[in-house]
């Protein structure tokens, strides 16, 4: 794929503009990310509310009922739900089970689990499994 870039004073926002003969999946992944409309998360650190944006966070879980952030090396609590967390975060997060979203971006690894589900290891020491309800949109994803 070939990448060219116009900088220029005379252009006041971005713009992107992508020549193809057809959309393929790189493509749509790219007008996703081109598109996506993150904007910052409030969540709680004890009594203090804390904002973070999208790429400080590595996966969101609900666990007891309360939805939990995780970052690098800090967990937050969010009085938010996971669906509502999911819309708000943008393209580069997926839900691999009921309870998890992740950030792709901090994906580390994937093993084999149990009743055909997968073990993803995250960059920040986290772990969960992908459902297999998940598992094809994943899988997809990955290239499998």
């Amino acid at each position: 794929m070939k990448v060219s870039v116009d900088i220029s004073p005379e252009y006041t926002d971005p713009y992107a503009v992508i020549y193809t003969n057809q959309v393929t999946d790189e493509i749509q992944r790219m007008i996703d990310a081109f598109s996506a409309n993150e904007t910052p998360i409030t969540a709680l650190r004890e009594d203090d509310m804390i904002i973070l944006q999208p790429k400080d966070i590595y996966m969101v879980r609900v666990e007891d009922g309360e939805t939990i952030i995780y970052g690098a090396k800090q967990k937050y609590r969010s009085r938010r739900r996971l669906y509502e967390i999911a819309q708000q975060l943008g393209n580069q997060f997926m839900q691999i089970s009921k309870a998890t979203l992740i950030n792709l971006s901090y994906m580390d690894s994937v093993e084999p689990g149990f009743s055909g589900t997968l073990l993803l290891k995250m960059k920040n020491g986290s772990k969960d499994y992908v459902s297999r309800k998940y598992l094809p949109e994943f899988k997809k994803y990955l290239g499998l």
